[in-house]
């Protein structure tokens, strides 16, 4: 009987917000880093044997954290950064979950100049099958990455369209999801990482 891959896609917790320092260096809070603590208690986490993330720093602090209780390293890929909006940098919240309520309704238009819902997608999903097919460890994959493309990556896994009601709960980012690539299946949608979830481990 042919192994299926494992993956687990977590999504970064609670971040340090500043205006003045580019979005992609925001570290994690201590609220987040506090979570991400928390979320070695799951059940799933004695299974991971790779854990990669993006190059974002709130996504390595909680990769971090994750391969130092595992005693393992962890590997950088810009790929699996969130959706480019780079062109807006920081927004203020309530602007910010207008302009994201946009980017999800309309996915292949660059909204503000930021990177389409359409191509994020495929970027996230191109890279995870990429890690798929590289890794070569034996146990669950581990995904350290970032609420937006997450879950568009779900929505393809789902076989759903893209829309923002498959985004994570509104809890500052720290949820996960468990899936595998082939056949594409996700076991369910996304749960808090510092609740425990018995039922995800299998």
């Amino acid at each position: 009987m042919t192994h299926v891959r494992q993956l687990i896609f977590i999504s970064h917790p609670n971040v340090v917000l500043s205006p003045s320092v580019p979005v992609p260096q925001w570290p994690l809070s201590e609220l987040g880093r506090a979570r991400m603590h928390a979320s070695l208690a799951q059940p799933w986490v004695p299974e991971i044997s790779a854990v990669y993330c993006s190059t974002e720093q709130k996504a390595m602090d909680g990769a971090e954290i994750l391969a130092k209780h595992l005693r393992l390293g962890y590997t950088t890929l810009h790929a699996l950064g969130e959706n480019d909006r780079s062109a807006t940098g920081f927004l203020p919240p309530d602007e910010f979950e207008k302009v994201a309520d946009q980017f999800f309704a309309q996915p292949d238009t660059s909204v503000r100049g930021w990177e389409t819902a359409a191509a994020a997608q495929a970027r996230i999903c191109r890279a995870v099958e990429s890690i798929s097919l590289a890794d070569d460890t034996s146990g669950t994959i581990a995904i350290v990455s970032h609420g937006a493309v997450g879950t568009l990556l779900y929505c393809q896994l789902a076989g759903e369209v893209i829309s923002r009601r498959w985004d994570q709960p509104p809890n500052g980012g720290g949820n996960f999801y468990r899936f595998q690539l082939a056949p594409p299946q996700v076991s369910a949608w996304w749960a808090p990482i510092d609740v425990l979830h018995p039922a995800a481990s299998a």
